[in-house]
């Protein structure tokens, strides 16, 4: 019998710019931007063929307008983009910080006594309603070009100490490449054009234009990087000068993918992904890791394979032990790293070189302890969690929902209290990865690195300022969907919202339904804190950081 032949379908291999930040960007367009100070000084022709400047210019760039009183980046949002100013003015929020509400967010506020004890008989009986009066003019709106606005401009600028960003101006940079919280609530003070640069093209342009570098990394230098010194055990001996002296001779790396979130899924769908190697065990090291953003995974050879001893996040370091035994037993044969560290997803790095190291800090300190032999007395069932939770990024989490499956009689008592709590649904699924007797349920883990936040139009989506906890404000958010397509855990959720007679709202405009994001917000109203964990008769539920959690 013949074998049938099956047939091939020829494609082209996905490229980096199919998806352009703005495909509406011209050859007009990008003529003018070459012709700018900024970008017309950067030296063409320093660019590889495959990633020209004219190609950055068109596919990780947009010019964008604001006007007057639009916010633009707002203090504690994550980013992935900076802004050069090409006309007109902007004003940033030096000190106090603006109030929540001004930004889009959710004001903090603990229900009263009585206030909890009436949801009893006050909470409807239908799902998802809401008092559609508290939405305005909001109530329709589903675009995802939503902007703040602040209202009174001579009354911010009277209260708070504000700066001006005028032509030629770059900010954002530093959370764009470190995906960390913006420092300062930055809006418009007239008719304002930007050009927004991705951070993709932003890691492009200062990886082969020296003027850009040198500026990045300066204000890097002068201002994150001098901030994380002063954080480190091992540098708090020095003074302001010794800490310059040190800053100016660190390395910064980054490893991974930045948008690990985007293709975590698919990954583990298809078995874990190689990662990328920081250092290996058995070379010798030249420097100090500080992970400054991100998480690493540090682990030993074990027969043909890898044992994860531990995984390293911000503010951790790797190879202090090593270093130190070089510089103390310089003629020492056994000097080597005893462990690899590999990136998880991404990590941000600064390297301190073994020098700095020799003559600041060494002659200061204390022998350091050896990790990876504290490491390796741990027990068995400690070295399966690490790796699993590393494998799976639960190590994200700072408040992760964990169940004790032994505990647990599956009486939903604990969902039955969220929706109590929450309009009529609840806000996690009882089921989740396993491990042992232990299952992670699908609820917001308030993660340490909250992906969710990139990109939300309108700020809903943040940190509360009191316990950081991950909420969202029901008033604000424009239901884009923005967030849930973001969480790598499928922990965000939209759903279609009611007024408080169950009419279900639709958009007056393209007659869709109305949605909102949800998810769990600690019951950070609630004053005995979350209802799902005070609900369950067997305390087989609990809220879990991974540093601290064992089997």
């Amino acid at each position: 019998m013949a074998l049938r032949q099956t047939q091939r379908k020829t494609i082209a291999r996905p490229q980096r710019w199919d998806q352009p930040f703005d495909p509406e960007m011209t050859d007009e367009d990008v003529e003018r931007l070459l012709a700018t100070d900024e970008i017309g000084a950067i030296q063409v022709d320093k660019f590889p063929r495959h990633v020209p400047l004219e190609g950055i210019l068109r596919n990780d760039t947009r010019i964008v307008k604001f006007r007057n009183g639009e916010i633009v980046v707002r203090e504690g949002d994550y980013g992935n983009s900076a802004f050069l100013v090409l006309k007109g003015s902007l004003r940033v929020v030096l000190s106090p910080s603006l109030p929540s509400s001004q930004l889009g967010r959710a004001t903090e506020q603990k229900r009263g006594m009585f206030s909890a004890l009436s949801q009893l008989w006050t909470s409807s009986w239908l799902p998802e309603t809401r008092d559609t009066s508290r939405y305005g003019s909001r109530r329709a709106r589903s675009s995802s070009n939503t902007r703040v606005i602040l209202q009174d401009i001579p009354a911010v600028i009277e209260r708070h100490n504000t700066g001006v960003l005028s032509e030629g101006s770059l900010f954002g940079e530093l959370a764009a490449l470190g995906r960390i919280p913006r420092t300062a609530t930055v809006f418009a003070g007239e008719e304002t054009e930007l050009l927004e640069i991705r951070w993709q093209g932003l890691r492009e342009l200062r990886a082969y234009d020296e003027g850009w570098r040198r500026m990045i990394d300066k204000r890097y230098r002068s201002t994150a990087l001098v901030a994380h010194l002063r954080e480190a055990e091992e540098f708090q001996h020095l003074d302001d000068d010794q800490i310059q002296a040190v800053a100016e001779q660190c390395l910064f790396e980054t490893y991974g993918s930045f948008d690990w979130y985007t293709s975590f899924q698919r990954l583990r769908s298809r078995g874990n992904s190689e990662e990328p190697i920081i250092a290996r065990q058995g070379d010798y090291p030249d420097g100090l890791l500080m992970v400054r953003a991100g998480f690493a995974r540090e682990s030993v050879k074990q027969g043909t394979g890898s044992r994860t001893i531990t995984y390293l996040g911000a503010g951790d370091n790797f190879g202090l032990h090593e270093l130190y035994n070089a510089w103390e037993n310089p003629d020492s044969s056994d000097l080597a790293l005893g462990a690899t560290l590999t990136a998880v997803g991404y990590v941000d790095v600064v390297r301190v070189p073994a020098t700095v190291l020799a003559e600041y800090v060494f002659p200061n300190i204390p022998k350091p302890q050896n990790k990876v032999q504290i490491a390796a007395e741990k027990s068995m069932a400690d070295d399966i969690l690490v790796q699993w939770a590393v494998d799976e990024r639960f190590i994200n989490g700072r408040k992760t929902m964990v169940v004790d499956l032994n505990n647990c009689v599956r009486c939903d008592d604990c969902l039955r209290a969220c929706a109590a709590a929450h309009d009529g649904n609840p806000r996690f699924r009882r089921h989740g990865k396993t491990i042992d007797h232990w299952m992670v349920a699908n609820a917001c883990m308030h993660c340490a690195d909250p992906v969710c936040m990139i990109g939300c139009p309108t700020g809903a989506i943040h940190r509360s300022i009191s316990g950081g906890e991950v909420i969202i404000n029901d008033e604000t958010c424009i239901g884009c969907g923005t967030c849930a397509n973001s969480c790598p855990y499928h922990n965000i959720s939209l759903v279609q919202i009611a007024d408080k007679k169950g009419n279900r709202l639709v958009d007056e405009a393209t007659h869709r339904p109305i949605m909102k994001a949800t998810k769990c917000d600690l019951c950070s109203d609630q004053l005995g804190g979350p209802a799902c964990v005070r609900a369950c008769p067997h305390d087989a539920l609990q809220r879990v950081d991974f540093q601290e959690f064992s089997l």
